[in-house]
């Protein structure tokens, strides 16, 4: 008999047709019932909507039936029937039951309905089962899926860079340490320093908190690449907006300036959001229902708007005038805090912004210096109840302007002798961004703390998993 997912079963019946005899595996969602017939509501992660079973409490041992509680793993082999009760439009009346796994009532946390988010992130091992982080996951996946379809579809190449690596893409200094040495036995050089030669590496080495600089290395070679992996940041932040393990898309192209990178940025977010809306619109009509009343007027605003283009100083102007008082005071030469772009998106033009030109003061070191010699064409893409979700820029490729811009910033060309030969030898220019995979997903779910869209969140005092 043919194995099928639930989803294929409720979205399209007649795979298997009306009367006809289905096989399906899952776990149970709920059980209800009395002394003649069970209902048992049977998911298998493939679709938010359950399939119900009906039991004839005759053809089945009771002792089988009382293992199949909430929670417990079971195959059930019977007739595929339109259901004559409320809430579905068939059903599966029973033949066979086996039970796989069962889950003991007085144990299994997930008996009752309601619990808090802050209760799920203490079992994230099960909270793949509830409703709420069923359709997260698979949207997490989708939008992982288009990803990839975008850049392909456009001939990006997808480049692997490094996660472990001696250099520093933000110059932040909140880097996890990588080090194979005893800790209570750290070899030292004669001056008392860390004797980095007689590590695995031989030299000081992090987890990565950016591929851009290898990105723009191959973007440098094979016109357009994109990167898409994990990344990291030891920053001791509990905010609802940050993670220490988190996943970024960096695309880099060459030959690209900065309304090239806008223009991109832009196509490529209306891009996701439309494929989660055409392709995803069950797990977003549950949260938009069961969470976020908003979330999908939310999300089909953004595709049918142009994003507004906005300088820095114009921002600024703009957040002087408001008739609005925030918790960090506006000036120019500020870096903006999320009140500042939540008030821009979400008051003032009512629409996503992209922020261009910033003062190279709050900046990093590789953005092309406008020709002011006080901005950089750096780009922030703001969005509704997110605020900042890309940053970007145009990269600085004369050579002479890049050591410069070092020299500022008390670096040394030498820590960065592989990036400055790209400025060598056959410069060019080019442009990237960056878009915090979990930011994307704050704004696809309607999710308000980002631990809530990661399988397994990574924070400060936290690795349980």
């Amino acid at each position: 008999m043919q194995k099928i997912r639930l989803k294929d079963i409720i979205k399209n019946p007649d795979i298997i047709g009306i009367g006809n005899n289905v096989d399906v595996k899952g776990w149970v969602r709920t059980k209800r019932g009395n002394n003649f017939v069970q209902f048992i509501a049977l998911n298998d992660g493939s679709i938010v909507t359950n399939l119900q079973i009906v039991v004839d409490n005759e053809k089945f041992d009771e002792a089988l039936l009382k293992q199949i509680t909430t929670g417990s793993c079971i195959h059930v082999i019977g007739k595929l029937v339109e259901s004559q009760g409320k809430g579905q439009t068939i059903e599966v009346q029973a033949e066979s039951i086996e039970v796989y796994g069962s889950a003991d009532p007085e144990q299994y946390p997930l008996q009752k309905k309601g619990h808090s988010m802050e209760f799920l992130r203490e079992i994230a091992h099960l909270r793949p089962r509830t409703n709420y982080f069923g359709c997260v996951l698979r949207l997490r996946h989708a939008m992982a899926y288009a990803i990839h379809k975008y850049f392909n579809d456009r001939c990006f190449y997808y480049l692997h860079t490094p996660l472990i690596t001696s250099s520093d893409a933000e110059g932040a200094g909140e880097m996890f340490n990588v080090t194979t040495f005893d800790l209570n036995n750290i070899p030292k050089t004669e001056d008392g320093k860390v004797d980095y030669k007689q590590d695995f590496f031989g030299k000081h080495t992090n987890l990565t908190v950016s591929g851009q600089l290898e990105g723009e290395l191959g973007a440098l070679a094979l016109g357009n690449i994109y990167t898409f992996g994990p990344t990291f940041r030891a920053e001791n932040s509990n905010t609802p907006r940050h993670l220490a393990e988190f996943w970024m898309i960096e695309p880099e192209m060459a030959f690209y300036d900065i309304s090239d990178n806008m223009d991109l940025a832009e196509d490529f977010i209306k891009y996701l959001v439309k494929y989660a809306l055409e392709n995803n619109m069950d797990d977003l009509r549950f949260l938009n229902d069961m969470f976020d009343k908003s979330l999908i007027e939310r999300l089909e605003s953004v595709t049918k708007v142009d994003f507004v283009r906005l300088g820095y100083t114009e921002a600024i102007d703009i957040l002087l005038k408001a008739n609005k008082k925030f918790e960090y005071p506006v000036k120019w030469g500020i870096d903006l805090q999320s009140e500042h772009e939540r008030y821009l998106v979400e008051n003032h033009f009512k629409r996503p912004v992209i922020l261009t030109d910033y003062p190279k003061e709050i900046k990093a070191f590789y953005m092309k210096l406008n020709d002011d010699g006080k901005t950089v064409r750096a780009m922030d893409v703001l969005f509704p109840s997110i605020g900042e979700i890309i940053g970007g820029s145009e990269r600085e490729a004369d050579y002479n302007k890049l050591l410069t811009r070092v020299n500022e910033l008390n670096m040394t060309e030498q820590q960065y002798w592989w990036y400055f030969d790209t400025r060598k030898f056959g410069s060019a220019p080019h442009s990237g961004f960056g878009l915090g995979f979990e930011r994307l997903l704050l704004f696809i779910t309607g999710m308000t703390n980002i631990r809530d869209v990661i399988p397994f969140p990574r924070t400060p005092q936290n690795a349980e998993f």
